[in-house]
C-alpha cells in the first residue's frame, strides 16, 4: 500500500543467511525457525508506524518446542486485531494446489512439489483455526486485496486513521 512500509521476513531472512532451503538442509528446520522468529523480533524493534509484516508461510506454526517466548509471540501475533492471514482458497484442495504452485517458483526454498504438498495439506487445519482475521489473496490485483484489509481492519485500531 502506498505510504506504508514492507517488511518481507523471507527477504530478510535471505539478505542475512542466504537460501532458506540451503539454510534448513544445512542446519534443521528447528534452526531455521529459531534464526527466523529472532530475526522478526530484531526487526520489529525499529518498525516504522505505518507498515506491513510478511511472515513466512510456517511462522505461525513452528514447534512449540522453540519455547515459551516464541509461544507468546505468537499468541501476540495470532490475537493482534491488525492480523490478517492471508489464504489463496478457504478450500484444502484449492489451497493446496495454489501454495504448492507458488512455492515451487521460489527457488532459494528448493522446493520438492510432493514435500510442499504434504506440508500445506498438515498446516491447512491450523491455518483455518488461528484467531487471525482471513482474506482470500488469489484472483485478485494484490492492490485489492490490500484494501479490502485496511478496510475491514481500519476500525481495529484508531492508530490506522
Amino acid at each position: 500500500m502506498r505510504g506504508w512500509d514492507l517488511i518481507d521476513l523471507d527477504s530478510h531472512f535471505l539478505s542475512a543467511f542466504g537460501s532458506i532451503g540451503q539454510f534448513i538442509r544445512d542446519h534443521g528446520y528447528i534452526a531455521y525457525a529459531r534464526a527466523n522468529v529472532a530475526l522478526y523480533e530484531q526487526r520489529m524493534t525499529s518498525v516504522p508506524a505505518f507498515a506491513v509484516c510478511a511472515l513466512s508461510s510456517g511462522f505461525m506454526l513452528y514447534p512449540d518446542e522453540l519455547g515459551d517466548r516464541y509461544l507468546a509471540l505468537r499468541k501476540t501475533i495470532e490475537t493482534d486485531a491488525l492480523t490478517a492471514l492471508l489464504l489463496p482458497s478457504f478450500a484444502l484442495e484449492q489451497c493446496v494446489a495454489r501454495i504448492v504452485e507458488r512455492q515451487l517458483q521460489r527457488a532459494y526454498l528448493m522446493p520438492d512439489r510432493a514435500r510442499e504438498e504434504q506440508k500445506i495439506r498438515k498446516r491447512f487445519p491450523f491455518f483455518m483455526q488461528l484467531q487471525s482475521r482471513r482474506f482470500l489473496s488469489d484472483g485478485r490485483p494484490a492492490e485489492a486485496v490490500a484494501v479490502e484489509i485496511l478496510d475491514t481492519l481500519s476500525g481495529s485500531r484508531h492508530a490506522l486513521m
